[in-house]
């Protein structure tokens, strides 16, 4: 029935009804009628407005996640459910990071690629300190980690995956054993957010912490960003911090989050000198150039969450990476005609190329575009699980992969580059840890 028809039977039905009601009450008749003719348009507003959402979604699944049908999952907020039940992505032979972001697992491919070819995040390629929960048993509190709270290390539905559950609650901290943090560094991590609902708190947020001490407070250097989980509004990212236990910053910069923090984000923040940057999948909201106290010693890592329903609303975070650098491999490609990075990751056995790893290709893009005569050769590595020949071809298939994606995504000439793999035959360091095993697992890019 078209919305026209429907309010004009409206009001025709409300006439019939009112028939035979004295003349004395012609003010009330006409109150009524023209309460009914607004509820009637609110109605028609509310069955338009549902009906163009679900047309919108449909459209949008055929062009985001092509031969899939049916309609985005959503709970009874009409808020999209995480998807976790699928097998993890995570990859023995991954780059230190076994991300099994659901963007990411859904949109491998050209169109994820595109999707993530403005990202310029460039993660650090010397591994601090790397965290799965891999070496963790089910309902106990991580061995690299202190609280002066409660968590413990579970698995969500069907997948082998790890995740620390985070407890909320006043002065709660988990502080994972990162040591010492240089000038230049990045940390990465992914979050899952189960319960949340329209109905969640406006200050519901997990908040990052860089403080100058390691024991359960902030400490008096510190800086604070914290992420809302909010869902009923826009709530944005606070930023704060404290040097010498005086305020300097305090400001809250705007950020429609909901979507991301209700479909497993991936977070990533570079820390470079005093310089603070903080990304939510590919897009990159904070960029504050003097917000790290000067002179102060950032030697500690801290997680955080307040004002969440306790049992209800429920934070998880796994595939914790720190890393030392994160500076510009431009500079360094063109100096020293060779670059190496752990920072480009693949998916599960494969050589599907994460997007939140295009920052690096995008910046050897950038490399190339500006140098005109510089051809590359691109060469994969593998950490030694796995056969010899399995790893041959993984590193082969990798190193082509990270090629196509400089010449289909930003018009490199394939004439300009080669790809070669080499496996597990040239090791960094020690394949019997995971943070040699991080290391191992590498791209060099080598001026020809």
């Amino acid at each position: 029935m078209r919305p026209l028809h429907l309010v004009s039977r409206c009001i025709l039905i409300l006439g019939l009804i009112l028939i035979g009601i004295p003349s004395a009450h012609g003010q009330i008749l006409k109150k009524l009628k023209k309460k009914a003719e607004k509820a009637a348009e609110r109605t028609i507003e509310r069955r338009v407005e549902k009906e163009t959402s679900e047309k919108t979604d449909q459209v949008l699944d055929s062009i985001l996640e092509p031969g899939k049908k049916g309609e985005v999952a959503r709970d009874k907020d009409g808020l999209p459910i995480p998807q976790m039940d699928q097998p993890g992505s995570g990859d023995t032979k991954g780059s230190g990071n076994t991300n099994t972001n659901n963007t990411s697992e859904n949109m491998d491919g050209p169109q994820a690629m595109m999707v993530y070819s403005k990202f310029d995040y460039v993660p650090g390629d010397k591994l601090l300190f790397f965290e799965d929960f891999q070496n963790d048993f089910i309902g106990d509190f991580p061995s690299k980690w202190n609280t002066n709270g409660s968590g413990e290390v579970v698995t969500i539905n069907e997948s082998d995956e790890k995740w620390l559950e985070l407890i909320s609650g006043y002065n709660i901290y988990f502080i994972p054993d990162v040591p010492t943090l240089p000038e230049e560094y990045t940390i990465e991590f992914d979050v899952l957010a189960i319960g949340i609902t329209k109905k969640t708190s406006s200050t519901a947020t997990l908040r990052v912490d860089l403080s100058d001490t390691n024991s359960f407070k902030e400490g008096a250097n510190f800086v604070h960003a914290q992420i809302p989980f909010c869902q009923y509004s826009a709530i944005g990212i606070t930023m704060a911090n404290h040097i010498n236990n005086i305020r300097e910053m305090y400001s809250t910069v705007r950020a429609d989050l909901r979507d991301e923090t209700a479909n497993r984000p991936h977070i990533s923040i570079a820390v470079n000198k005093l310089r603070f940057r903080l990304w939510v999948n590919e897009e990159k909201h904070i960029d504050i150039p003097r917000i790290v106290p000067p002179g102060a010693v950032i030697n500690s890592l801290k997680f955080h969450m307040n004002n969440f329903k306790d049992g209800e609303e429920r934070i998880f975070i796994t595939n914790l990476k720190v890393a030392e650098g994160g500076l510009d491999l431009r500079r360094t490609l063109i100096a020293e005609g060779k670059v190496s990075t752990n920072g480009i990751l693949f998916g599960v056995g494969s050589a599907n190329i994460q997007p939140q790893s295009m920052g690096i290709i995008r910046q050897i893009s950038q490399v190339l575009q500006q140098e005109q005569a510089m051809n590359l050769k691109i060469i994969g590595h593998t950490d030694a699980d796995g056969s010899d020949e399995i790893n041959m071809k993984l590193s082969k298939d990798r190193a082509e992969s990270v090629k196509n994606a400089l010449v289909t995504v930003y018009g490199i000439s394939a004439d300009r580059l080669s790809s070669e793999g080499k496996g597990e035959s040239e090791p960094l360091s020690d394949n019997s840890t995971l943070d040699g095993k991080a290391q191992n697992r590498r791209v060099e890019f080598i001026k020809q």
